[in-house]
């Protein structure tokens, strides 16, 4: 393992990505590797934190943090008997070829910025005897809850990754949102481009909608669709929606539940903390014996096993504090259907 050093971006190694900058520079460091320095901020350029796809200029000093030698396995990650045993305690699903999480509210999926405890570090304790630990293929936000999936080896991952990015998964996500959609079945088609956080290091950046004509004109905006469905309401005041994610953007189902007036329950982010939002809609917080808690959980993921090739449909139980509006609601499991928008397809 070696230290932390600083090396010269060379003349005629301008103008190109950090991330195969640092690949030619050490061809032994994965990709993936790479991209987990960048997040934490281990790498960075002249003193700043960048992106993998950040573009080098000749002269800029690129630190490059402890890197292990060619064929010198990274260090293991060092997991309390205590997570050990709460993170196998959420294994949905598990196989030779992957396993599958009910991720809790609150625990971040990957590392970053002020996040030293998370999915990707706890894997460690999910080898159950594989000489690697399981990679992540996608990602929820620290605070929804659900299905999560990770392969068991460098060929899953890349077959599931291939799915997730071909769109050949379905996702439902359930989640309680204030006031109730109409119409009752719907799909949302709002762009996405990020604003800048108000902090020094870029805290409470967010996304914000596009009208879909604006998309090609805004730099950095994205497309973006949703599918939801009312599957029942509490007359006008709250619904419990269940949300497909089309498309798979960062925030994508909380920014658009929020543009069109109905904010997901407990997401101060974008809902608002007041009981009732100026202009149309109502606010994030129901008040009461309701949990702030964020109300977003990932509760379905149906895929054809990329090794069996056999149809696999993984359900996460909702979280505590989910379950807990849900029974004081008068909602139940029982009465809705797994997939609300399969006869549509």
């Amino acid at each position: 393992m070696t230290g932390v050093r600083t090396l010269t971006v060379a003349p005629g190694e301008g103008d190109q990505r950090l991330d195969r900058w640092f690949r030619r520079q050490f061809p032994h460091v994965t990709q993936i590797r790479i991209e987990k320095m960048c997040r934490k901020g281990e790498i960075r350029v002249d003193g700043g934190r960048v992106k993998p796809a950040t573009r080098l200029e000749a002269g800029q000093q690129v630190r490059i943090p402890p890197l292990p030698a060619p064929g010198e396995a990274p260090p293991r990650a060092v997991v309390s008997e205590a997570d050990a045993a709460m993170i196998r305690g959420c294994v949905l699903y598990r196989d030779d070829h992957l396993i599958a999480l009910n991720k809790p509210p609150g625990l971040a999926t990957q590392g970053g910025s002020g996040q030293s405890r998370h999915v990707d570090g706890l894997a460690e304790a999910l080898r159950f005897g594989f000489d690697e630990k399981p990679r992540l293929v996608h990602r929820l936000d620290r605070d929804t809850s659900g299905v999560l999936l990770l392969a068991r080896t460098l060929a899953m991952a890349k077959a599931l990754t291939a799915a997730f990015r071909a769109r050949e998964t379905r996702k439902i996500y359930w989640a309680a949102v204030a006031g109730t959609p109409s119409p009752a079945m719907g799909t949302i088609r709002y762009g996405l481009v990020k604003a800048p956080g108000h902090g020094s290091g870029g805290e409470g950046e967010k996304m914000r909608c596009i009208l879909p004509d604006k998309v090609d004109a805004t730099p950095d905006a994205k497309r973006a669709v949703t599918d939801y469905a009312v599957l029942s309401s509490l007359g006008k005041r709250v619904s419990w929606c269940a949300l497909v994610p089309v498309t798979g953007r960062t925030h994508q189902l909380r920014a658009h539940m929020a543009e069109i007036g109905h904010p997901i329950v407990g997401d101060g982010k974008y809902g608002g903390s007041g009981q009732v939002n100026e202009g149309e809609g109502w606010g994030a917080q129901l008040g009461g014996e309701i949990s702030r808690k964020l109300h977003l959980h990932a509760r379905m993921v149906r895929l054809t096993h990329p090794a069996t090739g056999k149809a696999l449909t993984l359900t996460a139980p909702l979280p505590e504090h989910m379950r807990r509006t849900w029974d004081m609601l008068g909602w139940s499991e029982a009465d809705v259907p797994a997939d609300p928008f399969g006869d549509l397809e």
